[in-house]
């Protein structure tokens, strides 16, 4: 019988009806009377660890979060954390970085409908969850409507419907049930030693550009944020005609501001070499993001800039692929 910790963070999935709305609230012996409510065969010991919208998590909460995984990873052969769906995808990737050759599964879960509600998804998104748990296979994962997502791909993409999370530029990891799991692509075994590193700096900025932004908005961000994510458009190209950007980017880059550029398509990832207007920006010491999701972007960033002041050593961090987050070869299993 495997040995399950679940981890409670709160969101939607523990939320009751309060003055002003849903509000996390379910206790502990609430929780757990549903997390036992499961046919499978597991030993499942539940944790409240926070009980708190996502949309209030903090990176000071993921690191938490890889702290109780770290302290308990010996005792447990797998672990689930449910959690609110608002920044339940950062969270995956923050986890992803933060905790490094996993040899267990660490599955993130949530529900767009309280698990207290008559019509729910939670319950099967806490067995599913469950069930993948006991896998034999290392990584962080989110678990929504049947699917497993490699934790660094999950975007979520619907604010009500159940299948409210997508994998972006990555197949599913698996598709699955209370009796079956069914593989579409597996990552590889890591013979790497289980390390935890919760070094993070969150002072970083996400800019989404559109026509019309001011250089000057630039001058603002210089003395606030070691990075900044800009979202520029289609391929990663920045406007130089009109109000131009580029000057700007370079006084950033000359300050020893890590500037990542990425795009605001969902699907196929950056090329600044494809047009003019991103082989300008490539001229500077830019940080490339290929195919990430934002999502993992910032966590990444944040991840590197706890570990080095240094640019060049950022930008090595950043652009070399970890946890599945941008494509490196990967093969569709038969």
């Amino acid at each position: 019988m495997k040995k399950l910790l679940l981890i409670a963070t709160g969101g939607t999935i523990a939320s009751v009806e309060g003055k002003e709305g849903l509000v996390p609230g379910l206790s502990a012996e609430e929780l757990l009377e549903y997390f036992q409510d499961t046919s499978q065969s597991v030993d499942v010991t539940s944790q409240i660890l926070m009980n708190r919208d996502s949309t209030n998590m903090q990176p000071e909460h993921w690191v938490e979060m890889a702290e109780v995984i770290a302290q308990n990873y010996e005792q447990y052969d797998g672990f689930v954390i449910t959690h609110g769906t608002d920044t339940l995808a950062y969270t995956s990737a923050a986890l992803s970085y933060m905790l490094q050759g996993l040899q267990k599964p660490v599955v993130i879960t949530g529900s767009q409908v309280p698990i207290s509600f008559k019509k729910t998804d939670a319950k099967k998104n806490i067995s599913d969850a469950l069930r993948f748990a006991c896998e034999d296979i290392g990584g962080v994962f989110v678990v929504f409507d049947g699917r497993v997502i490699i934790g660094t791909r999950a975007v979520k993409m619907r604010t009500k419907s159940y299948d409210a999370f997508e994998s972006i530029n990555h197949p599913y990891v698996a598709y699955v049930d209370a009796k079956e799991v069914r593989y579409q692509w597996k990552p590889a075994s890591s013979s790497d030693e289980f390390l935890v590193n919760t070094s993070l700096c969150p002072d970083v900025f996400l800019m989404k550009l559109y026509p019309g932004t001011k250089p000057e908005i630039f001058d603002c961000l210089k003395g606030l944020y070691k990075g900044i994510i800009i979202e520029s458009f289609g391929n990663g190209g920045l406007p130089f005609e009109g109000r131009n950007l580029l000057a700007k980017i370079q006084e950033l880059t000359e300050a020893g501001i890590a500037v990542v550029i990425t795009t605001q398509c969902l699907e196929e990832g950056e090329d600044l070499l494809l047009y003019e207007v991103g082989r300008k920006v490539a001229q500077h010491r830019v940080i490339l993001s290929g195919d990430m999701n934002t999502e993992a972007i910032v966590a990444k960033l944040m991840w590197a800039l706890g570990q080095t002041n240094c640019i060049e050593e950022i930008k090595e961090i950043v652009e070399t692929p970890l946890a599945e987050d941008s494509t490196a070869g990967f093969e569709k299993e038969d």
